[in-house]
């Protein structure tokens, strides 16, 4: 597959998938009560936000398909090779999925997106190792720190560590 076609590919999913969320799943199956006070609290808003950055990424990979070049088509053999590549690194996030399930409860939600999102970034060969294990750290304690603290949602907590 071409690296134009793959990019519009995606980027007519990521609009339609965004579309979908806008459209039929967050008005849906989202429920909100009426009298939340402050935006940023309401269980619909971030759903929003999600769906609305998925369709600016979208777009964003339309308008970079449309300007990549058709190239030659790929090798047989290259092809092959980077489909076992992918079936492995999504056998890989699928031990990754089932290790967040079994580790939230026992480690709690900060915990586990820790080292989730370490072994994620270390699956796909980051560029950035340091940025990646930074960011596995600081991300999970600054929304920690903003929902348990600021807007007072309680975080699960594991049975072993216990934030405060």
């Amino acid at each position: 597959m071409s690296e134009r076609r793959l990019q519009l590919q995606l980027g007519v999913g990521a609009c339609l998938a965004s579309a979908f969320l806008v459209l039929v799943a967050i008005p849906n199956w989202v429920a909100a009560p009426s009298n939340i006070k402050i935006v940023f609290l309401s269980p619909v808003f971030w759903p929003y936000v999600l769906a609305g950055c998925a369709g600016v990424v979208g777009l964003g990979l339309i308008a970079a398909g449309f300007r990549i070049a058709e190239g030659p088509a790929e090798e047989a053999a290259d092809a092959h090779q980077e489909g076992m590549g992918a079936w492995l690194r999504l056998l890989g996030m699928a031990v990754i999925m089932v290790a967040t399930m079994y580790l939230l409860p026992r480690l709690g939600m900060v915990w586990t997106s820790m080292l989730c999102f370490a072994m994620t970034a270390f699956l796909v060969k980051t560029r950035h190792p340091l940025a990646a294990v930074i960011c596995a750290v600081i991300i999970p304690l600054v929304l920690y720190a903003f929902f348990a603290h600021v807007a007072g949602v309680a975080i699960p907590q594991g049975d072993f560590v216990r934030l405060p």
